[in-house]
């Protein structure tokens, strides 16, 4: 039982720093959002990438607009702690 323990625990800590590097990588968008940074530049095209897929699943879902503002990655990173909060810890609860 102790292989399926540690198994759970290392995938609950794996998925937890996956998380919160997508969490860093939501935020850092959307500052760069505020700017107009050069869109050609390989850290911005990752950065897009990475997050308008899941941005523009949340606005079609969502479509409520505080005039102009986004709130979608609000919206990811709420989804992204609520998942922190009951996935990875009920995965670090059954290992224990």
């Amino acid at each position: 039982m102790i292989f399926v323990d540690n198994f759970f625990l290392a995938i609950a800590d794996v998925l937890d720093w996956i998380l919160w590097a997508y969490m860093w990588i939501v935020i850092i968008s959307a500052l760069l959002s505020w700017v107009n940074p050069d869109p050609y530049n390989p850290i911005v095209r990752f950065l897009r990438g990475a997050t308008e897929p899941v941005f523009y699943q949340i606005r079609k879902r969502l479509p409520i607009n505080f005039g102009g503002l986004d709130i979608s990655p609000i919206v990811v990173i709420l989804g992204i702690m609520f998942l922190q909060r009951f996935v990875v810890e009920s995965l670090r609860r059954i290992a224990l």
